[in-house]
């Protein structure tokens, strides 16, 4: 695992995950020995009952990641930018498609990749002071990590075209109101809204959790039709040991425990 990402040990009261990038002097810019360490961290707990969520966050006050780390791919050639953006593609899709819920805990700049990865994740939780943005036109070059994509689900095709072409960032504020962030919160609420959320996710069915993630993703999958993936999915939910203990709690008026099974 690389250097760069912080790994907190596993809570067995929650079953929460903590991944921090560390790269506080490059404002946690994303290399690419970072994103496959991440890609393998994600893949080495995927069927861990255990886990059931996760917090992706940044190193210190100023950055969630400031963007891609300019220096590695300043001499590309379009071959190598193709290798570069096509194995992002693939880690950021992984982010996307988890069956576990991943909340970004934005603290401070999340711009170009960071932005791009913040996007990939479930939720969003910011601070005050986090900005958001897709500087990369000022580059030359344009958002190659999803970025183009993801910003249009989460606040549409003319605000998503204003602030790719612009460069502006965006105030927590600002990405709140146009639903690209879930809450704001001050810096010490971060980690402890971010669990709140997790927990209350974790008290429901982790198969269905599941499912409800991949239904979603289904309807911005290219060549997948999301109501046929939901009929089939939902189908799939009667052939679950969760989905007897749900239906028998609720009839009894009872909470529900939930095996994953």
């Amino acid at each position: 695992m690389s250097s760069n990402l912080l790994l907190t040990q596993l809570n067995p009261d929650n079953g929460i995950l903590t991944i921090t990038i560390n790269r506080q002097e490059k404002l946690n810019a994303l290399n690419t020995q970072l994103l496959i360490s991440l890609q393998e961290i994600l893949q080495n707990y995927q069927t861990d009952a255990a886990v059931k969520g996760i917090i992706l966050t940044g190193s210190g006050p100023k950055a969630f990641a400031a963007g891609a780390d300019i220096a590695e791919f300043a001499h590309f050639n379009t071959r190598q930018g193709l290798d570069m953006v096509s194995r992002a593609y693939h880690i950021f899709k992984t982010v996307e498609s988890y069956p576990k819920p991943i909340i970004a805990a934005v603290n401070g700049f999340a711009l170009g990749g960071g932005c791009e990865l913040a996007m990939a994740c479930h939720l969003r939780v910011a601070t005050p002071n986090a900005r958001f943005g897709q500087p990369e036109v000022n580059l030359g070059i344009i958002p190659g990590y999803g970025g183009t994509q993801r910003l249009v689900q989460l606040v549409g095709k003319g605000k998503a075209l204003e602030l790719l072409m612009t460069a502006d960032m965006i105030s927590a504020d600002e990405a709140y109101r146009l639903g690209l962030v879930n809450y704001v919160v001050q810096p010490d609420e971060l980690i402890p809204k971010c669990t709140d959320i997790l927990g209350k996710i974790a008290q429901k069915a982790p198969l269905a959790i599941a499912k409800v993630i991949a239904c979603v993703d289904a309807y911005f999958t290219e060549g997948e039709n999301g109501y046929s993936t939901e009929m089939r999915l939902f189908a799939d939910c009667f052939n679950t040991e969760d989905f007897g203990i749900g239906t028998q709690a609720f009839l009894a008026k009872q909470q529900a425990v939930f095996k994953g099974q």
